[in-house]
């Protein structure tokens, strides 16, 4: 099979990723009374996102034949999706309140902080590794906990109301202490002898795509590992230093901490 081949036919086209992209933009038109405001595009970027990473080729890579593909799905639904998400959703008015966020016990800085690393670490023990490269079951309930627990360690930093995020500092030490756990374990696994995740290493290779991934794309199992723990290292911290930045940029337009909400702004205009 040729790249372009595989680019063009090798696409998942799952009727419940489907389904729940459609039922989710149907029910964030329904919140929005389908006015859209101009935050929608991050809404609409993460859910579009979201169908690439669990319908295109790259999760049909991702489920056993190469590792750093496993791994880029991964970085998207924990550190790209949630945010993109949680971006776009409407400022909930006090008709609306979701009490903790998506649970009670759900807004409290260290347990969103555990949640977002412990969603990079936990899923990285082999034999959990193995089985949701290998089993339907243990992969959807593998993609639905990192999008959960993705969109609990960002509430805090991008959650749709001002009020209860986490002042600008004290987020910068939220994010900078996730940037050195993922680092920590992507130079773990970039250095690590070969087997991280041991089904990488002989995929059932269902398709055939073997062949192209070994030699015209040249991943030997050694190369495919490395780039997966480089990504984990790298482009991780690269998204925790655009928050920061962001976080700064808030911090010195805000420094007594207290950003108004959309309803305040209003409000003294028309005061």
């Amino acid at each position: 099979m040729t790249t372009g081949k595989f680019l063009l036919s090798c696409w998942d086209w799952n009727p419940l990723v489907a389904a729940a992209c459609v039922i989710t933009f149907y029910l964030y038109g329904l919140v929005c009374r389908w006015k859209f405001q101009r935050k929608a595009f991050f809404f609409f970027a993460g859910l579009i996102l979201c169908f690439l990473a669990l319908a295109s080729p790259l999760s049909l890579l991702a489920r056993g034949t190469l590792f750093s593909a496993h791994m880029l799905q991964h970085l998207l639904l924990v550190l790209i999706i949630p945010p993109l998400l949680l971006l776009g959703l409407p400022a909930f008015g006090d008709h609306i309140h979701i009490p903790g966020g998506l649970l009670p016990w759900g807004s409290h800085p260290l347990i969103t902080w555990f949640s977002g690393v412990g969603a990079m670490w936990i899923w990285h023990f082999p034999a959990l590794c193995d089985a949701a490269a290998s089993k339907g079951s243990v992969h959807a309930l593998q993609t639905i906990s990192l999008l959960f627990m993705g969109a609990l360690f960002w509430r805090p930093i991008v959650g749709p109301r001002m009020e209860e995020r986490i002042s600008p500092l004290i987020g910068i030490l939220y994010l900078f202490s996730a940037c050195i756990a993922c680092s920590l374990l992507g130079i773990w696994i970039s250095f690590a002898p070969v087997g991280v995740c041991p089904v990488f290493m002989k995929p059932m290779d269902p398709l055939g795509l073997l062949p192209m991934v070994r030699g015209d794309w040249g991943l030997t199992p050694a190369v495919d590992q490395q780039i997966g723990g480089l990504l984990m290292w790298v482009p991780a911290c690269l998204v925790y230093l655009g928050a920061i930045l962001a976080l700064l940029g808030r911090f010195y337009r805000h420094p007594n901490g207290v950003v108004p909400s959309r309803s305040k702004e209003m409000g003294e205009k028309h005061a």
